[in-house]
């Protein structure tokens, strides 16, 4: 069973969500024979504030 964890700076829609789940899914299955039940995503939203580039709060940056 393939198991993926997401980690990305928060504030992308739920539709965006869903059609990442949908393209990793079909990614996974194709290159590892897995059927898409046997698929498992969870993202992991950090604030912009709690994550930096090159030592740099991504909020402060402008970057996202």
């Amino acid at each position: 069973m393939p198991i993926v964890n997401v980690l990305m700076i928060e504030g992308r829609s739920r539709a965006q969500k869903d059609a990442m789940f949908k393209k990793v899914t079909q990614a996974l299955c194709e290159t590892l024979d897995a059927k898409p039940e046997q698929v498992r995503i969870k993202i992991e939203e950090v604030p912009p504030n709690d994550f930096a580039v090159g030592g740099v709060p991504v909020l402060s940056s402008g970057k996202k």
